[in-house]
């Protein structure tokens, strides 16, 4: 049989609960960085290193001709990323067949004036939907061809709808700042 006497003073028992805090906030502190950067690195994944989000972007009237205006500039960074937006059919002569304009009437600023603005649109039955005819669709943003590369939208859904009360859009807000997903 073993006996064993421990003589413990009151110092040796604060240096064991001190070496004890001080693993537990070490622990602490690790943990502490380790989720910051695993947080960092989601964002920087995410939303600034130009990966298109896989959900679909609900535009609105207020921020749909940033959006377009945005998306136009920098394709290469919204490429994949999907959208769902309500406009009209529009189309002009040099169109394929499978594309129409999703389009809405721009107010321009200080006058009465609107100009047509809108994403080219790419869809198998596309001359099934008459020009004018107002459609709500979602698709996915892909590079197209009209008069030189431009963004358009491959339809994945597109249902009629009717028009809405307000069908003119604003001009594009010089202060709006777009991200690489449109939210």
């Amino acid at each position: 049989m073993f006996v064993f006497n421990v003589k413990l003073s009151r110092t040796k028992i604060f240096k064991w609960i001190l070496a004890i805090m001080a693993i537990f906030c070490v622990a602490l502190a690790g943990a502490g960085i380790f989720k910051m950067y695993s947080t960092n690195h989601e964002l920087e994944t995410s939303q600034f290193n130009c990966v298109p989000s896989g959900e679909v972007a609900y535009l609105t009237d207020e921020n749909y001709t940033n959006v377009l205006k945005e998306v136009h500039e920098d394709l290469d960074t919204y490429i994949g990323q999907k959208i769902c937006y309500t406009g009209y059919v529009y189309r002009v002569p040099e169109l394929e067949k499978n594309q129409f304009i999703l389009a809405r009437d721009m107010k321009l600023e200080n006058t009465n004036q609107t100009v047509i603005v809108g994403f080219l649109c790419s869809l198998q039955n596309a001359v099934d939907y008459p020009e004018y005819q107002w459609v709500k669709i979602t698709g996915t943003i892909e590079k197209g061809n009209y008069l030189g590369e431009i963004p358009c939208l491959a339809i994945s859904e597109i249902e009629t709808v009717q028009q809405p009360e307000n069908c003119i859009v604003p001009a594009p807000n010089e202060n709006f700042i777009q991200t690489s997903v449109i939210y």
